[in-house]
């Protein structure tokens, strides 16, 4: 599944763009609490084509726009909106890819290191040199059930 090694300088270059896409975008994002992002309508695909005609139509129709509402502020959001989905969902597909190879490379290293474990772990049963020692080791970093800490009766009475 996974078998193509990402160059050490790639992924250096992926991580400097990354940052400077963030960089450059980070003037004009905002940061919404969890209440407020629950509480705003959202614009999505769904509701993306009432709002670009409302828009087109707003504009050419100013006579129906209520005076409170800011066309300017209108277009500036519309716009802004719209770039951003294009964005998003560039991004998501980077995202995806990532996690989807994440998950894959981690798998197959887990399942690696899990062969590796086990090999020690029957040399050292054998008294293989050495095999003890590194058993050991992964044995006090190996992911599984920790047994529970037995309460010491003597030292819990005094």
């Amino acid at each position: 599944m996974h078998n193509k090694a990402i160059p050490a300088n790639v992924s250096k270059e992926v991580k400097e763009k990354l940052t400077e896409a963030f960089n450059l975008l980070h003037p004009y994002m905002i940061a919404l609490t969890p209440a407020e992002r629950q509480r705003l309508p959202k614009m999505g695909e769904k509701t993306l084509s009432f709002v670009s005609k409302a828009y087109e139509l707003a504009q050419n129709n100013q006579n129906f726009c209520p005076q409170y509402l800011d066309m300017n502020e209108f277009r500036i959001d519309y716009e802004d909106a719209t770039q951003l989905l294009v964005l998003k969902t560039i991004v998501n597909q980077v995202y995806e890819g990532i996690v989807d190879t994440e998950i894959a490379a981690g798998s197959e290293a887990y399942q690696a290191a899990l062969l590796f474990y086990d090999a020690v772990k029957t040399a050292a049963k054998k008294d293989v040199y050495g095999a003890k020692a590194i058993y050991e080791e992964l044995k006090k970093r190996f992911p599984g059930r920790r047994k529970p800490d037995v309460p010491n009766s003597e030292t819990d009475s005094k």
